[in-house]
Order: C-alpha cells, then structure tokens, then sequence
C-alpha cells in the first residue's frame, strides 16, 4: 500500500506545475471576487479528480501487466486507489476551508460558522463523486471512462431535476423546506447525507475490486 501511495504521488510530482495553476486560480477568486465558496468546492473537486489520473497513467503502454508482477493484489490496488483519493480530497478540503475562513474573516463577507456549514455540504458531495467516477475509470479505461462517468453524472442530475420538479408538481419548495430548518436539523441532516456518502464509497469500493478482480491484461 505504502510503495503505491509512493508511485502516486511521484507519478503527480510531474503535474506540480498544473497543481500550482489550480491553487493560484482559486486563490485568485478568493482574493480579487466576493464569492468564497466557490473556490472551496472547485478547488476540492478539481485536485480530487487527480485520482483519475494516476490510473490512466497506469493503464498507459499496458503498464498494469508490469505493475502486477510485482508483490501486490488487485484487491491492494484498488484499495490504494480509494484511500488515494480519499488524501487528496479531503486534505484538500481541509486546506481549502481553512483559507476560505481567513479570507472571509479579512474581508468580512460570511460567518465562519456559514463557511463550515457550506464546506460540511461539499464533503459528501466529493466523497459521491469518487465514489462514481472510480469504477467508472477502472471499468472503461480513460476515454470510454469520461463519457461514461459524464452520462451518469448527467443521469443523476436529471434525477434530482425531476424529484425537485416533482416536488414543486405536488406543493413541496425543497428549498425553502431547508433554509427553514433550525442549524441543529441541518447538522444533522449533514450528518445523515454524510453516513450515507461514506455507505456509497464502500458499495463503490467493492464493485471496484470486482472490476478489478475481472480484468484481463
């Protein structure tokens, strides 16, 4: 596990320079606009898709039939590849929430308490994220994997379009349901969304391993 943590983050070693683009251009928008929060999920999710990178990089000149004659299971690799994006999302998170709070205690544009809550929204909707897009890269390889992680990206949101739509049909604003909710209801509605992310990415952990177990190289 730790070797290919190792070769990960040397194999991303080699994008430092488009690394430091990213967090210019986020710092940039946290400096120069009045919206701070949108640079906290866009830095997050952005470096968060590095993952993604790292097994294209391994399937690259058949690489995987190499990398499997040295002392680890797909099981391992697959694992690694989880835990990977796990360490470079949520750290990101994290370093991205904490500048947001100071550039928002500088410029005085929203509560901390605000922030916390925005980037506590954000959280699952990472974890979400690479909990779809792994087994989709693992599944079709890095074309095939884009279009098909970019037509259940489009399916989930046109199912949250129409429960929003079918809820508006019937009386419900989802919306202003939430922003009525006390901040004790919220936190635990985070928490809950949160639990349920966590179940995702392990359902998505083991239909990885399956892809992987399946595989021929």
């Amino acid at each position: 596990m730790k070797g290919l943590l190792v070769k990960d983050f040397k194999l991303m070693k080699l994008q430092k320079t488009f690394f430091l683009l990213i967090v210019v251009i986020a710092v940039g928008m946290i400096a120069f606009t009045d919206d701070v929060t949108f640079p906290l999920g866009f830095l997050t999710f952005v470096i968060s898709l590095f993952t993604l990178s790292t097994i294209s990089y391994d399937e690259f000149d058949n690489g995987n039939a190499f990398l499997f004659t040295l002392p680890i299971t797909r099981t391992n690799y697959v694992v690694e590849k989880y835990c990977l994006g796990l360490l470079l999302g949520c750290g990101t998170w994290i370093f991205a929430t904490l500048l947001t709070m100071i550039a928002s205690i500088l410029k005085s544009t929203l509560p901390v308490a605000d922030i916390m809550m925005i980037a506590l929204m954000i959280l699952p909707i990472m974890i979400v994220i690479q909990a779809i897009m792994i087994p989709f890269q693992l599944k079709f390889g890095g074309e095939k994997g884009r279009i098909a992680l970019i037509g259940a990206i489009g399916l989930v949101f046109l199912i949250g379009v129409v429960i929003v739509k079918g809820a508006e049909m019937i009386g419900i604003d989802i919306a202003n349901v939430i922003n009525t909710l006390p901040i004790v209801n919220m936190g635990m509605l985070i928490t809950i969304i949160l639990a349920v992310a966590v179940v995702l990415f392990l359902i998505s952990l083991k239909i990885s391993i399956t892809i992987m177990n399946k595989k021929e190289f």
